[in-house]
């Protein structure tokens, strides 16, 4: 029999169904969740339809209650399971949506999207894989929330360059290859701090996983 004590070293992290987290489903959090995901809709019409000002009051009043529910759930102890999925669901479902209604009028967004799909199906590869563990998924960290603001930052200014467009009389006029070029920057600050939120993440994923793995190696050798 092996003298090896277990490695405790992962009870860091939170065990599904042993935490003080709240299970209920209908917190205010939870709810302006789900209204972030139904706001996807009306955003995605009026986009289509070129009534880029109501998409960009749309999807301003999407991220803002994107900084709210956090708080709200942290401020007033509504943090649930329930809100750890829909919070990020909702973030992918409108930012998703977002770029590929923007790929439709700025091709350059292109590359954009395709690094935050590929970000967010690995990411969604890992939170898989830490479920399977027992282990609830990490709270988003700052870097995360960063890359969310300049990504919505970098939306509401392309689209803010079409609404000038379609006004007769702007109040002030920006030049569109000035502004393309604003964009371009923009996109390219957004894209590398996507990566590093990636990257971040992928390094907290694999040191619950390996802590994990050498918690369960030494549970067996105790029991051998």
């Amino acid at each position: 029999m092996s003298s090896k004590k277990p490695n405790n070293t992962v009870t860091k992290y939170e065990k599904s169904g042993s935490t003080d987290l709240s299970n209920r489903a209908f917190t205010i959090p939870n709810i302006i969740c789900l209204i972030r995901i139904l706001l996807i809709t009306p955003f995605v019409e009026f986009f289509l339809d070129k009534e880029y000002l109501w998409a960009a009051i749309v999807i301003i009043a999407s991220g803002l209650s994107d900084c709210f529910d956090g708080f709200i759930a942290r401020k007033f102890n509504q943090e649930s399971e329930l809100g750890k999925i829909l919070d990020p669901l909702a973030d992918k479902l409108t930012l998703l949506a977002v770029g590929v209604c923007l790929c439709l009028i700025e091709p350059f967004f292109l590359p954009v999207v395709i690094i935050l799909v590929a970000k967010d199906l690995l990411m969604l590869i890992g939170s898989s894989r830490v479920i399977k563990k027992g282990v609830i998924v990490p709270k988003s960290k700052w870097y995360g929330k960063v890359g969310t603001v300049m990504f919505y930052v970098t939306v509401t200014f392309i689209v803010f360059i079409e609404v000038l467009q379609t006004i007769e009389n702007p109040p002030f006029y920006i030049d569109p290859e000035t502004g393309k070029i604003i964009s371009m920057i923009m996109l390219c600050l957004t894209a590398a701090m996507m990566i590093f939120a990636f990257i971040m993440y992928s390094i907290t994923y694999r040191d619950i996983m390996n802590k994990l793995d050498a918690t369960e190696e030494s549970s067996a050798s105790i029991t051998e």
